[in-house]
């Protein structure tokens, strides 16, 4: 039977309890190979139970030197109790100076004790012991968080300064480098808001009829990768010229700021002419065009149809970047738009940025196969595509000439790919 003989309000710092009539410090830490907390025992004597019930300070010293030996069980490892009885008399009975010396031989939580109140200069310089006068039973998770962030940077030699660090509470993205960047203006300190504010107009200045464009062949929401750099770079170059003290975590975030939110604009938009035809082509939107295609039919490479009509209300453009938002994949990257009525269709080729258009020279008698005329190019990114779709759409392959060079022999595309990828 296990009764608890003394536990602190802060329901993580170990417990003494009774088991069995003896004594042990109790805790819980790491997590078993279901994700479970696990809980490690190991037995204590009465002067070490009244040192713990007495001074908080000592007894948080000894929870951070016992951690480390959990953490060494893993999932289903046993705790090391002979280790971790050896702990107690030096932790819990030694002189202020012995307890810095065997802090500086064993390896110990650090951030268990910065979220009770240590003192992280006394820390730093080895000084344990006066580090935890100021300490509290209650924990301060994001204190130790900020400490853990803050020694990370120092490892690749990154130090920050006040508006690095406001630009960076900001964003955000103080604590964690790959949290989704937000606007936070509560979270600065507000006689650096209106700075951390100019460093942000400059950003905005920088992206200003920018676009991060989305990008269908990788799925209904992914973006244009080439979009983004372009738009990273803008604003990078930017802000580090108008504000060269910035460290590079702080210019970062700011870029990231920008292309992130760039980037749930098109996310969150339908898929529209404007973005596929206007932003593509170089021209004003396809909706209502008179001289475009009346009923086309799109294909993927699994044989998945869909027929599309212009009475049908959507733009083609529109109604073709969706079909191949939802159906393309690793194993789904070919895509074309047929034309029957013309017998004129073009062909995407997702996997290689190439393109085939495809005409009927003559049809076939009695029912044999037509003639085709099959002519490729190479595609430049997702706007490359757009572009053909777009042409296509509202010319046929007529309109695809400009959007060459078009190659009718297999052998000469394969040269004109290899010489690409050297490139």
């Amino acid at each position: 039977m296990r009764d608890v003989v003394f536990t602190r309000r802060s329901g993580w710092i170990p417990n003494v309890v009774r088991l069995d009539g003896e004594l042990k410090l109790m805790l819980g830490a790491g997590a078993d190979a279901n994700h479970e907390p696990r809980t490690f025992m190991f037995p204590i004597e009465e002067t070490h139970r009244a040192v713990i019930q007495e001074d908080l300070a000592r007894h948080l010293l000894l929870w951070s030197a016992v951690l480390p030996l959990c953490d060494a069980a893993g999932t289903r490892g046993r705790l090391d109790e002979e280790a971790a009885v050896a702990l107690l008399d030096p932790v819990l009975l030694s002189a202020p100076g012995d307890v810095d010396a065997i802090f500086r031989r064993i390896p110990w939580d650090r951030g268990r004790l910065v979220a009770h109140g240590a003192d992280i200069d006394l820390l730093e310089r080895g000084q344990v012991w006066s580090a935890m006068r100021g300490a509290t039973e209650t924990s301060d998770g994001k204190r130790a968080q900020k400490y853990h962030a803050d020694r990370r940077r120092a490892e690749r030699g990154t130090v920050l300064g006040p508006l690095d660090s406001a630009i960076l509470m900001y964003t955000g993205q103080y604590l964690h480098g790959s949290t989704v960047p937000k606007r936070k203006s509560d979270a600065v300190d507000p006689a650096l808001l209106p700075e951390v504010l100019r460093v942000v107009a400059t950003a905005e200045e920088a992206c200003a009829g920018m676009w991060i464009s989305r990008d269908p062949r990788r799925g209904k929401r992914a973006t244009d990768k080439r979009d983004w750099t372009r738009m990273e770079a803008a604003v990078d170059a930017a802000v580090r010229r108008a504000h060269p003290e910035l460290v590079d975590d702080a210019v970062r975030t700011v870029t990231f700021l920008m292309c992130s939110e760039a980037a749930d604009r098109s996310r969150n938009t339908p898929m529209t002419p404007m973005e596929d035809d206007g932003r593509a082509a170089g021209g004003p939107a396809a909706s209502g065009d008179r001289a475009g295609k009346a009923a086309l039919s799109f294909t993927d490479d699994k044989g998945l149809e869909k027929k599309w009509r212009r009475d049908q209300g959507r733009s083609a453009d529109a109604e073709f970047w969706e079909f191949v938002g939802d159906r393309s994949a690793a194993s789904n990257e070919v895509f074309t738009i047929e034309d029957e009525e013309m017998g004129e269709g073009i062909q995407l080729h997702f996997y290689a940025d190439s393109a085939a258009r495809i005409t009927t020279v003559r049809e076939g008698p009695d029912g044999t196969d037509p003639e085709y005329r099959v002519e490729y190019c190479l595609v430049d990114g997702v706007r490359g595509y757009r572009s053909l779709v777009t042409a296509f759409v509202r010319g046929g392959c007529a309109a695809l000439e400009r959007h060459g060079p078009w190659m009718a022999d297999v052998a000469d595309f394969e040269r004109a790919r290899r010489r690409r990828g050297a490139a």
